[in-house]
C-alpha cells in the first residue's frame, strides 16, 4: 500500500513530520508490562514535562505519578486489594488519571462510570461490577446516596473540581457550584460528615506519609501481570443491557502502543493534546489518556465539550493533537464559521475521529475551516477500543475506516457460516488482536456468542476492498428490511448529508403496514436554512435507488446523543415505534 506523505503536510514548523515512517507498520513490539508502567516510564523519562493542564493549573509527570502512588496507598489502607473493583465517576479533571493509575497500582480493577448516569444506570454498573469503592465529585453524591443501599459499596471518596483549580478560580468555583446546584437534590453536609464510609480525597491523601520532595512512601503489592484484569469497561447499552467488557493490562497497553504508533511520532517527543473526549468512555481512556501518557504528551483537559472553550484552549496552548468524534469536529467548524474572522487552528495537525461514522461532508467542512487533518478510525469497547484507522498522511480513503492497526487481523465473514466472503461483499466484521477483551464480566453465554475461535464478532456489517480498506456499512441490528430489500442507514445518511441545508441526519427503519419497515430520516437543518420533506426526498432520488429513498422526513432542532455525541439511533427508533403503536391503538 503506497502511503507517501503529502508534501503539503510537511511544514517547517512541524519538523517532527520528518520522522514519519511512510509505511504503515503491520507489526510492532508491544511491551509485556502492566498499564501503570506507562506512567512510570513517562515520569522517568520526562518527569518535569507538564502532564496535565486544567484551566491553567499544571501537574508534571513526576507530580502525577506521585499523586497516583499516594492514592494507591490510600486505597490499600482502606482495605482495597488485588482484584477489587473501584468505580471512577468523574469528568475530565486531574483526579481522573490520579485515581485511574492509583487504582491499578493498588492491584484493583477500575470501573469507569459516566457522571451523567441516572440512579438506575449507576446502580446497574455498581451492582453488576461488585464495586467496593467509588470516587466521584461531591455534587454527584446524591445519586450515589440514592442507590448505595442496593450495591456492595463500602467506601465513597468525594472530591471537588476546585481542588485542582488555580487561584482565583478555586475560590470562585464553589460560588458557581452552589448557584448551579440550587434546587437540585442534595444531602446535608452534616449527614455526610457523620458517615464514616465517606471520605474526602484531600483528607485521604493527607494521611499518606511522604518523603522529602513529595514522593510517597508506598506500600503496594507486586505489579499486576499483563493478563490480569485492569478495567471493566461497560458497553453503551445502545443494543441491549450494558455489559462489562473485561480489558486486561495487556489489552490496554497494546492499544495505547498501537494507536501511538500510527502517526509515526518518536516516543517521548513533546506534543500537546486537547482532551475533550471523556476519560470514562473507552475511546477517551485509550486515545485521550493512555496513548498520551505512553508518549508523555501534555494533556489539556476539557471537562465539558464547549466549542468556544475548545477554540480558546487551542489558541492558548497550541496543541498539535485533537482526538475527537464527528459531532465535535462539526461543532468546531460551525464555531469558526460563525466568527467570520477567518480563524484557523493551525497548530492542530492530527485529528483522530472515532465512536461514530465520519460523514464526508463533516470531514471536508472541518478541514476547510481548520487547516487540520482528520482520519477516520473504528473501534468498540470490546477491543480497547481501536482496531482500524485510515493512514494519517498517506492514502486516506474517505468513507472507510481504513486498515487494521499493527498486530491486528480483520475479516468480513458470512454471519451464518463464519466463513470469509469475497472481496467487496457485505458481511460481519470480525477482529483478532492483542487488544481484544477477555470476555464479558459474569456473562459466559454472551462471551461465547461474541468471542468464537479467537475472533471478536463485532455485529457490524462491513465490506473490504481489494486494497484492504474496510468500510462499515451498518450495524446488523440497524439494517432496514423494506419490502424484502436490505437498506443500510449509513448509505442513505451519506446522501442526505450532502443536501446544502442539512446539518445532521440519522436514518432509521420504522414500522410500515405494507413494506414491513420504511425509511425515515431525522434531519437537523443548518442555522438559517430551510428545506421541506419533499426537498430532501427529491434530492435523495438523484443518488439512491427508489427503495432506499426516505419515505418520511422528520425535522428536529437536535438529535438525541450520548455524552460524547454519538447519535442514539435506537432512541429515535423506539420513539417511532411508540408513535406507530399509539396510532394503531387509536384506529381500533
Amino acid at each position: 500500500m503506497a502511503n507517501q506523505p503529502h508534501s503539503m503536510e510537511v511544514a517547517v514548523d512541524f519538523p517532527w513530520l520528518a520522522h514519519y515512517d511512510a509505511n504503515v507498520p503491520k507489526h510492532i513490539d508491544i511491551p509485556n508490562i502492566a498499564l501503570p508502567q506507562l506512567l512510570t516510564e513517562a515520569a522517568r523519562e520526562c518527569g518535569d514535562r507538564t502532564a496535565v493542564i486544567f484551566y491553567g493549573n499544571r501537574l508534571t509527570y513526576l507530580q502525577l505519578e506521585a499523586a497516583a502512588d499516594r492514592f494507591a496507598q490510600a486505597l490499600r489502607a482502606l482495605g482495597i486489594g488485588r482484584g477489587d473493583r473501584v468505580a471512577i465517576c468523574l469528568p475530565n479533571v486531574p483526579q481522573f488519571p490520579i485515581a485511574f493509575y492509583g487504582v491499578l497500582r493498588a492491584g484493583a480493577v477500575a470501573v469507569p462510570t459516566n457522571p451523567l448516569y441516572t440512579a438506575h444506570e449507576m446502580q446497574h454498573h455498581l451492582s453488576d461490577s461488585g464495586a467496593r469503592a467509588i470516587i466521584t465529585l461531591d455534587i454527584l453524591y446524591p445519586t450515589v446516596h440514592e442507590v448505595r443501599q442496593g450495591t456492595p459499596l463500602e467506601h465513597i471518596i468525594l472530591t471537588n473540581v476546585a481542588d485542582y483549580l488555580p487561584m482565583p478560580l478555586s475560590l470562585l468555583y464553589p460560588l458557581k457550584e452552589a448557584r448551579d446546584q440550587r434546587g437540585k437534590p442534595h444531602v446535608p453536609a452534616s449527614e455526610i460528615k457523620k458517615d464514616s464510609s465517606i471520605v474526602q480525597l484531600k483528607d485521604l491523601l493527607s494521611r499518606v506519609p511522604s518523603r522529602r520532595g513529595g514522593v510517597p512512601l508506598v506500600d503496594l503489592p507486586e505489579p499486576a501481570k499483563p493478563d490480569d484484569l485492569a478495567v471493566l469497561q461497560y458497553t453503551g447499552g445502545t443494543t441491549g443491557v450494558s455489559k462489562g467488557a473485561m480489558l486486561t493490562h495487556r489489552n490496554l497497553v497494546a492499544n495505547a502502543v498501537q494507536t501511538a504508533s500510527w502517526p509515526g511520532l518518536p516516543r517521548f517527543e513533546a506534543h500537546t493534546a486537547i482532551v475533550a473526549l471523556p476519560f470514562f468512555h473507552v475511546y477517551g481512556l485509550t486515545v485521550g489518556m493512555n496513548m498520551n501518557v505512553y508518549n508523555a504528551s501534555t494533556m489539556v483537559l476539557m471537562p465539558r465539550f464547549v466549542p468556544a472553550d475548545v477554540l480558546a484552549a487551542i489558541q492558548k496552548y497550541h496543541p498539535d493533537l485533537f482526538p475527537g468524534i464527528p459531532t465535535m469536529y462539526l461543532a468546531i467548524a460551525k464555531e469558526i464559521e460563525k466568527r467570520h474572522k477567518g480563524e484557523k487552528i493551525d497548530s492542530v495537525r492530527i485529528c483522530l475521529s472515532g465512536a461514530a461514522p465520519l460523514l464526508e461532508e463533516v470531514q471536508n467542512r472541518f478541514e476547510r475551516v481548520s487547516g487540520a487533518h482528520i482520519c477516520e478510525g473504528y473501534g468498540l469497547s470490546e477491543a480497547s477500543p481501536v482496531t482500524h484507522s485510515n493512514p494519517l498522511w498517506g492514502d486516506r480513503r474517505l468513507g472507510t475506516i481504513g486498515v487494521p492497526l499493527p498486530n491486528t487481523e480483520a475479516r468480513v465473514v458470512d454471519p451464518q457460516t463464519d466463513q470469509p466472503v469475497p472481496v467487496g461483499e457485505r458481511g460481519e466484521l470480525v477482529i483478532r488482536g492483542p487488544q481484544v477483551m477477555q470476555g464479558y464480566w459474569n456473562r459466559p453465554e454472551e462471551t461465547a456468542k461474541t468471542l468464537r475461535d479467537g475472533w471478536l464478532h463485532t455485529g457490524d456489517i462491513a465490506v473490504m476492498n481489494e486494497d484492504g480498506y474496510f468500510a462499515i456499512v451498518d450495524r446488523a441490528k440497524d439494517l432496514i428490511i423494506a419490502g424484502g430489500y436490505n437498506i443500510y442507514p449509513r448509505e442513505v445518511e451519506e446522501v442526505v448529508a450532502k443536501h446544502p441545508a442539512v446539518q445532521e441526519v440519522v436514518v432509521v427503519g420504522v414500522p410500515d403496514d405494507y413494506r414491513g419497515e420504511t425509511v425515515r430520516a431525522y434531519v437537523v437543518l443548518k442555522e438559517g436554512q430551510k428545506a421541506t420533506a419533499d426537498d430532501i426526498i427529491n434530492f435523495s432520488k438523484q443518488e439512491l435507488a427508489v427503495y432506499k429513498v426516505p419515505k418520511q422526513v422528520v425535522f428536529r432542532d437536535d438529535l438525541p446523543k450520548t455524552l460524547i455525541g454519538k447519535p442514539l439511533r435506537r432512541a429515535l427508533r423506539d420513539e417511532a415505534i411508540a408513535e406507530y403503536q399509539a396510532k394503531q391503538q387509536q384506529s381500533k
